[in-house]
C-alpha cells in the first residue's frame, strides 16, 4: 500500500490496472497546487489520485515522496521526459517497468 499525504492508502495495483487501460506503460506526476475543478491533467497521477482516494481533493496528492514509494514497490522507474497526455509537454512520472 501507498500512503498519500492526505493520510489515506492505495494499492499500487490498482494504478496498474489504470495505467494499463490508458494504452500507455506511464503516467506523469502532475501535481499541481490548485482545486480539484482546476487541475488541467486529467489523465495525471495526480489527478487520479485525488480523484479515488483523496478525502482532501484540493490538495496535491502526487509529491515525490509517493512516487518514491511507488519506486520502492519494484513495478515502476520515475523518469523526467514522459510526454503529457493532455498537453503534449515533456514531464516527470513514473514507468511501469517490463518484469515488474
Amino acid at each position: 500500500m501507498i500512503s498519500l499525504p492526505s493520510g489515506q492508502q492505495f494499492d499500487e495495483r490498482a494504478l496498474i490496472a489504470y495505467i494499463a487501460s490508458s494504452g500507455r506503460d506511464y503516467i506523469i506526476q502532475g501535481q499541481q497546487m490548485c482545486d480539484f475543478a482546476a487541475h488541467t491533467k486529467p489523465q495525471s497521477l495526480d489527478y487520479w489520485l485525488r480523484q479515488r482516494f483523496s478525502r482532501h481533493r484540493d490538495t496535491k496528492q502526487a509529491e515525490n515522496l509517493v512516487l518514491s514509494a511507488l519506486v520502492a514497490t519494484g513495478f515502476f522507474v520515475i523518469e523526467r521526459r514522459l510526454r503529457c497526455p493532455d498537453t503534449g509537454n515533456y514531464c516527470k512520472g513514473v514507468r511501469l517497468l517490463q518484469d515488474g
